[in-house]
């Protein structure tokens, strides 16, 4: 009975192991597609190395279904090809399959058996087999020649993987292009189209239709040098080659190994990204993409102008004027410039057989994408293409390129770009009154008169000098180049008496013409913004420092006294989140604040676009509310002076290269004893969503009025959104608005849905909450506050801000008035009370 017994578990274990077994072989997914074994909706092809998957799918809430490729391990799904973009399959055909048929020929059928795509090929004989490769490939073989009679690689779709190629349009006749979806839920292909030009030495090109959208400089047998950020050359990327027996020519991304994926990407917007793989993550890494900014964009300024600062500022080039300057003067570049003054041979004939004209001069242009449509000489030395230009009269510029030689230009110059860094030298042929030839030969001239009456001088500057020498030694001392800031200025109510003493601020002082000659005469293309006191300019000295230039409006009424403000407090002040002052210069009507360049600018240039909020994780965020904070604690109680700073916001905080806060703008900030707690002003100065109650209606300054502006911008940090946002559909001050929803319990609303549900976050929020309550009393201080951020002590609830909750209503006295007396945009306003 016992031997029975055990036959009879050893029956049933070999069968439960036999059915397993065939299950197995069953759901083992598989790498090819034969005759017999069809792909239905729920079935996939999967790579060997489980890299890439194959079957159908459904784009978003598209209502078609289509047959594609994609990345095994990512989510969400990233297709990389499609193969029936313009003939896809209703969701309602459920029998639908990928089949090969009679004919040896790949086929989706849908429930009528109807095909409705096919490679539709010859095939000698109809014996093959489909497989999906590692490198993302799905080939149609012959099983009896072993030849590969076609594959999805020679059809790219919106992607560009390793081993496949964007060619010109010889051999390929327009195949090898990639073609943009229409939509995120519509593969179908779009508007744009990417590929390479006919010309010698190619281009890269991403076409709108028939228009060019972008393109990336030609190709200097290492690299496109219109594209600065792979300036170093990616030939270990990227390989070009022609086609020598049918013309054209095709670039393809080098394969490496099943770790390192690369490729490009076009997407449906016309952006052109380069990705990677992280294969020990499985995720997705963006590591480029074009057009980046609006100066990137084909001919964005017109013709014979360059664009600067990627934010799309348009200036003519040297020697050109607008086109037109009423649309100019409005930002409509697109008609471009015309040459001011014409070249020699342009002249008529006895203009020049009377011999009056000059020879055209050439200007150079430094660091920029090379302008399009040129012509290319591989065979001359710099000497001979600058000769080819100056004997041809359509020649308008040339350029000598390493890797590429001659470049000339005959037709308009159009897509020129200012890089910040990389780029090329261009050669502007220009008239000679335009080539400042006259202005040296006026200066030589100027020179010798000079000389002539120098040594009538000389006795009478001797005399002088000896005077001025004599007079200096019995007044105060000055260091050179320094300028002691009574002596130049009177300084009247702007600061306290007692904290001028009669102690000597001294700060280095810049000639104008250094100024001038940094900042390119204040040239728009140097411009990095406005405020409410006059424009700030980048600049570089002659020493190579990169400096920020604040050029004081003649037209502001406080401008005068915001100069000597921030001169007095900023030259006593040192901090590693407070702005440094390099130094100043005025000059006539000149006023000239000299800074430290921040190169990533203010605060509210990341954190209120869309696109450049996503740089602000939460680390840094978290990393620039703190030193905001620590700036203020050494403003109001660790600094010399004790100062209120007045008017913080987001757009006076700037950032380092490292993200690192720095506050800027003193103009309007007030000293403080340091035994004194208030104090009150007939000016009202601020910004409108900014301000306190006690000072936007009574005057009433103390550091808690910075405490609510610091509270103000700390929820303005964590929600992305402007102080400004929240009125028009809410009918209530943004203040009003969070604490309404803190209250209801709907804190985690008021967090950028990009940093995710976070604690930390929600801390912050109620931090801020309590720096912007009614009462000064209320607030707490700066100190306070911060410790309050890195702690885990209990808080104490916010109290509801009647002033925030008050409607914006005409009829209503106080918020009227609080409109009346400030500005809505996030220009700094000043204001006299007795109104």
């Amino acid at each position: 009975m016992a031997i029975t017994r055990a036959t009879f578990v050893n029956f049933l274990c070999m069968t439960c192991m036999y059915i397993l077994i065939i299950s197995l072989q069953h759901c083992k997914s598989t790498d090819i597609l034969t005759k017999d074994s069809p792909i239905s909706l729920e079935q996939t092809l999967v790579s060997s190395n489980q890299v890439f998957e194959l079957g159908f799918f459904s784009p978003g809430n598209s209502s078609n279904r289509y047959l594609g490729i994609w990345f095994k391990n990512i989510l969400p799904r990233k297709f990389i090809w499609v193969a029936n973009r313009q003939n896809p399959i209703s969701v309602s055909d459920t029998n639908s399959t990928l089949t090969i048929g009679n004919n040896g020929n790949l086929g989706i059928l849908d429930d009528d058996q109807r095909t409705v795509w096919s490679t539709s090929i010859k095939v000698q004989s109809n014996e093959t087999i489909a497989k999906l490769t590692d490198t993302g490939c799905f080939a149609l073989n012959d099983t009896i020649s072993g030849l590969t009679l076609w594959e999805s690689f020679d059809y790219p779709g919106n992607t560009l993987l390793p081993g496949m190629r964007v060619g010109t349009n010889g051999k390929t006749q327009g195949k090898d292009l990639l073609t943009s979806w229409k939509s995120d839920n519509d593969p179908t292909p779009g508007d744009f189209v990417v590929g390479l030009s006919g010309e010698q030495p190619p281009q890269a090109f991403t076409w709108r239709g028939v228009k060019p959208y972008w393109r990336s400089g030609p190709w200097d047998g290492g690299k496109f040098i219109g594209i600065p950020e792979l300036d170093s050359g990616y030939s270990n990327l990227m390989t070009l080659m022609p086609e020598n027996s049918q013309g054209g020519a095709y670039i393809s991304i080098n394969i490496h190994s099943s770790s390192d994926i690369r490729w490009l990407y076009l997407r449906d917007n016309g952006v052109l990204e380069l990705n990677y793989l992280d294969d020990v993550r499985n995720i997705l890494e963006f590591s480029w993409e074009a057009p980046a900014n609006p100066c990137d964009v084909y001919g964005v300024c017109g013709v014979f102008s360059i664009c600067t600062n990627k934010t799309l500022i348009c200036e003519c080039l040297k020697g050109f004027v607008p086109q037109s300057k009423d649309e100019w003067s409005i930002s409509n570049w697109t008609r471009g410039c015309v040459r001011g003054n014409e070249l020699l041979c342009e002249k008529n004939e006895s203009s020049l057989a009377s011999g009056k004209g000059k020879p055209d001069k050439f200007q150079v242009i430094s660091g920029i994408k090379l302008p399009d449509h040129y012509q290319y000489f591989p065979y001359m030395d710099t000497d001979d293409c600058k000769s080819l230009c100056l004997g041809n009269c359509s020649c308008k510029a040339y350029a000598f390129v390493e890797g590429i030689n001659c470049m000339i230009w005959e037709q308009e110059l159009i897509d020129i770009e200012q890089f910040s860094f990389g780029g090329e030298n261009l050669f502007l042929r220009l008239a000679y009154e335009e080539s400042g030839e006259e202005t040296k030969g006026a200066a030589v001239a100027i020179s010798i008169s000079i000389s002539a009456i120098g040594g009538v001088l000389a006795l009478g500057g001797f005399i002088f000098c000896l005077y001025k020498w004599k007079k200096y030694k019995k007044g105060k001392k000055t260091k050179l180049n320094h300028f002691s800031l009574e002596d130049h200025i009177v300084l009247k109510d702007t600061l306290q008496e007692d904290d001028l003493s009669k102690e000597s601020y001294e700060l280095p002082i810049y000639k104008f013409q250094q100024i001038i000659a940094a900042t390119e005469n204040f040239s728009y293309r140097n411009k990095l913004g406005e405020g409410g006191f006059g424009a700030v300019y980048k600049g570089m000295l002659d020493d190579g420092q990169q400096i920020a230039v604040k050029r004081l409006s003649g037209h502001s009424g406080q401008g005068v006294e915001e100069f000597k403000n921030e001169i007095v407090l900023i030259s006593k002040l040192q901090h590693r989140n407070l702005v440094k002052l390099l130094g100043c210069c005025f000059e006539g009507k000149e006023r000239l604040l000299i800074y430290e360049y921040m190169r990533n600018k203010s605060l509210d240039t990341f954190l209120f676009d869309p696109k450049k909020r996503m740089q602000l994780d939460w680390a840094t965020r978290f990393n620039i509310i703190q030193g905001i904070g620590r700036g203020l604690i050494y403003l109001h109680r660790d600094s010399s002076l004790r100062i209120i700073h007045r008017d913080l916001k987001c757009s006076n905080i700037l950032l380092d290269d490292k993200m690192n806060p720095k506050i800027s703008d003193f103009g309007l900030a007030r000293t403080f004893q340091m035994t004194q707690e208030l104090a009150n002003t007939r000016r009202i100065v601020g910004t409108y969503g900014y301000m306190s109650p006690e000072y936007a209606m009574r005057g009433v300054i103390s550091e808690k009025s910075d405490v609510f502006s610091y509270g103000v911008m700390l929820l303005e940090i964590i929600s992305g959104k402007r102080n400004t946002e929240f009125i028009h559909h809410e009918q209530f001050y943004p203040l009003g608005h969070a604490w309404k929803s803190w209250n209801e319990g709907r804190g985690f609303e008021l967090i950028d849905e990009t940093l995710g549900e976070s604690t930390e976050g929600l801390r912050c929020i109620h931090v801020g909450l309590l720096c912007v309550q009614d009462l000064a009393e209320d607030r707490p201080t700066m100190t306070e506050a911060v410790s309050m951020l890195c702690s885990e002590t209990h808080l104490p609830e916010p109290k509801m801000p009647l002033f925030t909750l008050q409607r914006l209503s005409s009829t209503n006295g106080i918020g009227q008035e609080f409109k009346n007396m400030c500005s809505r945009n996030t220009v700094t306003l000043s204001m006299m009370e007795g109104r």
